[in-house]
């Protein structure tokens, strides 16, 4: 994890998402695009925190070096499950310029092109540092319980039960950036249908920084919800100029 290909996602996913209450809960992480991406195995130096959370309740991830799944855990009990995974900080740099403008483009912020330029930053050779912030989504037993706010610095929270609510009119998830609510947060959604086909949709949060997906059952879902923002260093020689966090978060809403 290194390096990151442009507008590649992070994400958690489960072997199941839905397990018997006194099932193991087994996890990869994944890194690539719509759903299809090369493993992570467990490496403790590119990881801040791993953890499952149940009733709001964390238990650290241990695991030995190199495993495959990264999550591999005795049983929880009843309950929906909240797996947290938070990466260390690395540094990409930009070789050629069309990278970054296809970067920013696509993740909906064109403008930092104009402030790219007005920080009198170089077309290339400039480096950005990232950090990942994955969640996903577990029904153990009768899955009971709900996502809450775990207090990342980035990190996406659904605030419906993908498994037991009523969904008909969409699923509503809220973007946090710090402390706060982001608002007009870029979102995307990737949904991998039951025969395989993946569908790539985006949205924008509102003031509360929340916005309501349309959801379907049957379905299994990749949020991601980038954000790019400068940092205070305008000399590329003097280390990265730009920074960009990755929350997403993975759930199935399952056949009813």
């Amino acid at each position: 994890m290194a390096t990151r290909a442009l507008g590649h996602e992070f994400w958690i996913a489960p072997v199941s998402y839905q397990i018997d209450a006194d099932q193991p809960i087994k996890a990869q992480l994944r890194v690539g695009q719509k759903f299809e991406g090369a493993i992570q195995r467990f490496f403790p130096r590119q990881i801040t925190r791993f953890e499952v959370f149940r009733d709001q309740v964390p238990s650290k991830v241990t695991a030995r070096l190199g495993d495959d799944p990264a999550l591999q855990m005795d049983s929880f009990g009843a309950g929906l499950l909240v797996v947290v995974h938070e990466t260390a900080d690395s540094v990409l740099t930009y070789h050629e310029a069309d990278k970054f403008v296809d970067f920013v483009t696509h993740k909906g912020a064109p403008h930092l092109l104009a402030q790219h330029k007005a920080r009198g930053l170089p077309p290339e050779g400039f480096n950005e540092t990232y950090r990942r912030y994955a969640k996903s989504l577990i029904a153990s037993g009768d899955g009971h319980g709900q996502d809450f706010r775990i207090g990342m610095r980035a990190e996406i929270v659904a605030l419906a039960n993908p498994y037991l609510d009523d969904l008909s009119q969409g699923l509503p998830v809220q973007v946090f950036y710090e402390n706060a609510p982001k608002t007009d947060a870029f979102v995307e959604m990737f949904a991998r249908q039951q025969d395989g086909v993946v569908l790539v949709s985006s949205y924008r949060t509102d003031a509360q920084g929340v916005v309501v997906l349309p959801v379907r059952s049957g379905v299994e879902y990749l949020i991601d919800a980038a954000m790019i923002y400068p940092l205070k260093n305008d000399d590329p020689a003097q280390g990265p100029v730009w920074e960009s966090l990755w929350p997403s978060l993975t759930f199935l809403v399952p056949v009813r």
